[in-house]
């Protein structure tokens, strides 16, 4: 049984992440991360006559770099695994059209980064497959077109509002080589609160961060160097301490959040930081899997945060469900 404790599923056989390519946008380019990033976008179409081309584009030319930079063929790839924010996931039932690979279309929300991190660990170890390619996106005006208001609406933004991130990254998990290892991996449950406002992602999300990383923490006993949520912003990270310091057990001092480190959030005018499927994504592919590395962390807690609502659901009332999935990852 390589399941241990109430929610956890532990590798046993090597899964490496042996590379990443990650793209972003103009604005993410001009934050604390532009340097790292390994291609930046500066046109919002990208040459395309829609966002939502653009973004599938995203997603299929971080995958197509990903093979070129590391002399991978399509018969080497045995899966692809991707997800984004839009209706039916087009962005990446339409990159996988076109990149002509074995695929699995998963929807997470925003969680989409390691749940796909976390699927192929599952099936790489299960003996199923040998390479896997797990992929996702967002962008900036296909996430405000579908889910908030159009842009040439020139709608006030509130202040608990995020940026959603435009980027995509590609994670390249194989059975063999060396680097970080995927140890461990917990898949969250929903948990609700009953937060039913749209412009305020970090409350709705946070307390499924809290449920997952502690239950993660609680059945590995893996004491981590750096601890990082996917998109909950300067709001939902401060509840998230604000939970785990309630329970004695903080975490404050090795604990951070993509939406956060991706902007600089006075500067950049994101208010409560930044979101979306390319927030993790970015963020793990250009900063922290190089943190792993070069070896300045050894151990650590990758959690992508979703909001698994619709604007139909969200018109009709409902509260907003939140999850996260937990990737353990070592040196």
């Amino acid at each position: 049984m390589k399941k241990i404790g109430k929610q956890t599923f532990n590798i046993k056989d090597d899964v490496f992440v042996r590379d990443t390519f990650t793209i972003a946008g103009k604005k993410e380019g001009e934050g604390p991360l532009g340097k790292e990033f390994d291609m930046i976008v500066d046109d919002d179409l990208w040459g395309e006559d829609s966002w939502e081309k653009c973004e599938l584009k995203f997603q299929k030319e971080a995958v197509k770099h990903l093979m070129n930079k590391n002399n991978l063929n399509k018969s080497s790839i045995d899966l692809l695994i991707s997800g984004d924010l839009l209706n039916q996931i087009t962005s990446s039932s339409f990159a996988a059209r076109d990149l002509q690979l074995p695929y699995v279309g998963v929807y997470g929300a925003c969680s989409t980064m390691a749940l796909t991190m976390g699927l192929g660990a599952l099936i790489i170890d299960g003996g199923f497959a040998d390479n896997i390619i797990c992929v996702t996106s967002s962008h900036f005006c296909s996430a405000e077109r579908q889910y908030r208001l159009p842009l040439e609406m020139g709608g006030q933004r509130h202040m608990s509002a995020q940026w959603t991130v435009t980027g995509s990254s590609a994670v390249w998990l194989s059975k063999a080589g060396k680097g970080p290892k995927i140890k461990n991996v917990t898949f969250g449950k929903i948990t609700d609160l009953g937060v039913k406002d749209a412009n305020n992602m970090g409350a709705a999300m946070a307390p499924a961060a809290y449920d997952s990383l502690k239950q993660h923490i609680e059945d590995t006993g893996v004491d981590y160097d750096l601890i990082v949520t996917g998109d909950l912003g300067t709001i939902g990270k401060s509840i998230v301490n604000k939970m785990f310091n309630e329970d004695k057990k903080s975490i404050e001092d090795k604990y951070d959040d993509c939406g956060t480190i991706i902007y600089d959030i006075e500067k950049q005018d994101v208010h409560a930081g930044g979101s979306g499927c390319g927030c993790s994504g970015t963020v793990f592919g250009a900063f922290l899997y190089k943190k792993l590395l070069n070896k300045e962390i050894n151990k650590l807690l990758f959690t992508s945060t979703g909001a698994l609502h619709s604007p139909t659901a969200t018109l009709q009332g409902e509260s907003i469900p939140g999850i996260a999935h937990c990737i353990g990852i070592e040196m």
